[in-house]
């Protein structure tokens, strides 16, 4: 049955590439549709709830067909990698044009930031989330929320230039000179890693796991809640409290 599932796609993919074959082509939408989906689940975990995951599925679907539009078989690069980054890259273009982000979310993670710094100062030490739902007359879940949606978005912009960038000089794995980084930067990197090491061994031991999960392995949160035995709602706030606790580290790491 294997054999002859791997035989149908590579005849697909030799009628799509000589001919453009129709039929080809939607067997080929269909063969990595699930890429489309997987996007979705990992993008939308940092996102409102006012953006559509629909919305998001159809910037996916663009970035699919555009994919196999502009795929070269002739190097050695695996579709479903070309195709994650072309989909992944379509959704990030989606919400910039569409300003995902609301003003009101925007002012309440400025608020929140201007809290932090007030009661750092003040307590002379760590700053719960507690402290500064008291602080701002917020929920909890609202300040963990917020930094959740304000973190996206710096990776968001980091995600916009190097959008741009390959659009200019088309797909490459090798993309600028600035990633070289200066004997002085790969220290001050260096010890932001080895702080953010110490912070994420002061994790719960749940907050670890699903960090590790979905930054190492890559599962979507549904995934994580099949593997720990919880709703996709508790991990999605497992994972918004770790972040809150590890933001300022990885701001500075991405930035």
């Amino acid at each position: 049955m294997v054999q002859t599932s791997i035989t149908e796609e590579q005849l697909n993919w030799e009628k799509w590439i000589q001919e453009r074959n129709p039929a080809a082509g939607n067997f080929l939408v269909k063969k990595y549709l699930p890429l489309v989906s997987y996007h979705v689940q990992r993008i939308s975990v940092g996102l409102p709830k006012n953006v559509s995951k629909d919305e998001l599925r159809s910037f996916g679907l663009m970035g699919l067909f555009d994919a196999l539009e502009k795929f070269d078989h002739t190097r050695e690069l695996k579709f479903d990698t070309y195709a994650s980054f072309r989909i992944r890259g379509a959704m990030i273009d989606g919400l910039r044009k569409e300003d995902w982000l609301p003003r009101g979310t925007r002012d309440k993670a400025k608020k929140i930031e201007a809290a932090y710094e007030k009661l750092e100062q003040q307590k002379m030490g760590n700053v719960s989330a507690a402290d500064i739902a008291k602080e701002l007359n917020m929920t909890e879940e609202e300040v963990y929320a917020a930094t959740s949606e304000q973190f996206f978005a710096n990776v968001l912009s980091i995600d916009e230039n190097w959008t741009e960038q390959e659009e200019k000089e088309g797909f490459t794995f090798v993309l600028r000179d600035d990633n070289v980084q200066t004997p002085e930067q790969k220290l001050v990197k260096d010890e932001l890693l080895q702080e953010l090491v110490v912070n994420i061994s002061k994790l719960s031991e749940k907050e670890q796991l699903v960090i590790s999960l979905f930054y190492l392995e890559e599962l979507t949160l549904t995934e994580i809640g099949q593997v720990l035995n919880l709703s996709t709602s508790r991990i999605s706030q497992i994972h918004s409290k770790a972040l809150f606790k590890l933001r300022h580290l990885l701001e500075k790491l991405i930035l």
